[in-house]
């Protein structure tokens, strides 16, 4: 008897856990450096708009360019792969995390901190395509939700690091634009990403190529041995219909996501409706605007990246919970409950900030909340995070990784993320000048996309859970 029967008949697996779950986190790294480099301006934001003497506009485009970069990275990831591989993907955007890590640390103004925002925003975009795409193309069917939430754990780890370190290097420092070994504490938090983004880089170089690319490169025996690491039987069908789908694939084009009437594929919409909501509830504008906002209503910036790291481990816990659930009821309804979660704390959100005292400050007028006030908007606030990272933090990404048929789901996958690196940018940019308007306002914008978002998924979002990838239709 083999160690691979015994495996099957003593657990009643198909598939090699340890090995599935080393592979995936990995890959998912690339969803860390995602995670630290959207989230690491947070802690830096005011200080450097102090430092470069920004406005609201400018400053919410500094915060927001690294998603330019993001569309651009997200839309070639998936051709670059299909070309050179999704492990040497995975390098490049190492290395791109890495040089914008310097730059943004060294930079001697807004423009061109803008620029390695860019670069650094190009590797996210590709991370946040490589990754879902080669944990869904390593993964067995009925763990491959799991492991696909591996990402957005990944993501939302990468958001509490950098808020930590944030949080760390600023308390050393006595204030996030005090002076700090030789520089200012602000542009150490930048830098700091660059210990994170060599470790990436070294990683992907550890783990083995798609197996679906080795078939499309005509590498069928090297396509087995990887598959061999992760599944205990069924390799043969497996590699099979991976031919099957490849050839169709050689074919496919942009082309491909139009239907016989010439119109774009229904399903291509639905994931990029995905896309815009899951940014349209205004998730980032927590992770990036938190520390702001909480000093805007009246904490100091020590207890406001308290609660901004409070925030993110609650984050993280939830994610947990994602993992445990995505594979037991299925995506929808994960989708669902996370919806009507948000939609009420959202809500709540909207009606303190709109009914809050307000005071002028700077010749504007802004709200001051109570103890009590504070209180609500707080729980109401973590209570949006628990609800978004149960289920359309991680929901999305391996709805996308795997909702797609063979045929496309390299191109759509990069529109999908594209639209979504769009849809954050917009948020992410009109956030400042939505609050100056009315911090009451910009959470009533959230609240109605939350409740868009429940009855979009009611009515066209498919169920993918137990599907194998070349199934899809």
């Amino acid at each position: 008897m083999t160690e691979q029967d015994t495996g099957v008949r003593a657990g009643g697996r198909d598939y090699v856990l340890g090995q599935a779950v080393l592979l995936a986190s990995v890959a998912a790294l690339g969803g860390f450096l995602f995670g630290f480099d959207t989230a690491v301006i947070n802690g830096a934001v005011n200080a450097m708009r102090d430092d470069f003497g920004m406005g609201s506009v400018l400053t919410g485009f500094v915060v927001s360019s690294a998603l330019l970069g993001c569309v651009l990275g997200a839309y070639l990831a998936g051709r670059l792969a299909e070309r050179f591989g999704r492990i040497r993907v995975m390098v490049l955007a190492a290395s791109m995390f890495s040089v914008s890590a310097i730059g943004s640390g060294l930079s001697f103004g807004a423009w061109d901190m803008i620029g390695w925002r860019v670069i650094g925003g190009l590797g996210v975009g590709a991370a946040s395509v490589i990754a879902p795409a080669y944990i869904a193309e390593i993964s067995p069917a009925s763990i491959r939700g799991r492991l696909g939430s591996l990402q957005q754990m990944a993501i939302v780890t990468g958001i509490f690091v950098a808020l930590l370190s944030d949080y760390f290097l600023a308390s050393v420092a006595g204030g996030s634009d005090a002076a700090l070994w030789g520089s200012v504490a602000w542009r150490w938090m930048f830098i700091a990403e660059l210990v994170p983004a060599v470790a990436y880089g070294v990683l992907a170089l550890t783990i083995p190529e798609s197996p679906r690319y080795l078939v499309s490169k005509g590498e069928t025996e090297r396509a087995r041995e990887v598959l061999g690491r992760v599944m205990l039987r069924g390799i043969p069908e497996r590699i099979k219909e991976i031919q099957r789908t490849v050839r169709r694939e050689a074919r496919a084009s942009l082309s491909d996501l139009r239907g016989s009437t010439g119109k774009v594929l229904p399903i291509v919409w639905i994931g990029i409706g995905l896309s815009v909501f899951q940014q349209f509830v205004g998730i980032n504008v927590i992770f990036y605007y938190s520390s702001t906002l909480w000093q805007a209503v009246g904490f100091t910036e020590e207890d406001a990246l308290t609660q901004t790291v409070i925030t993110s481990v609650t984050n993280i816990a939830v994610t947990i919970v994602a993992i445990a659930l995505i594979d037991r009821i299925g995506r929808r309804r994960l989708l669902l409950i996370g919806s009507a979660g948000m939609l009420v704390s959202l809500g709540t959100m909207a009606w303190i900030f709109a009914t809050a005292h307000r005071v002028e400050q700077d010749g504007q007028l802004v709200p001051v909340l109570s103890d009590q006030q504070g209180l609500v908007a707080l729980v109401a606030a973590n209570a949006f995070v628990v609800f978004f990272g149960m289920s359309w933090g991680p929901g999305v990404w391996v709805l996308l990784g795997e909702m797609f048929n063979n045929a496309i789901r390299a191109t759509a996958l990069g529109i999908a993320a594209a639209a979504q690196w769009l849809a954050n940018f917009a948020i992410s940019m009109s956030f400042p000048v939505m609050a100056d308007v009315g911090l009451g306002f910009a959470y009533g914008f959230y609240t109605l996309f939350a409740l868009l978002s429940f009855f979009f998924v009611l009515k066209w979002v498919p169920e993918t859970k137990g599907k194998e990838l070349e199934d899809m239709d």
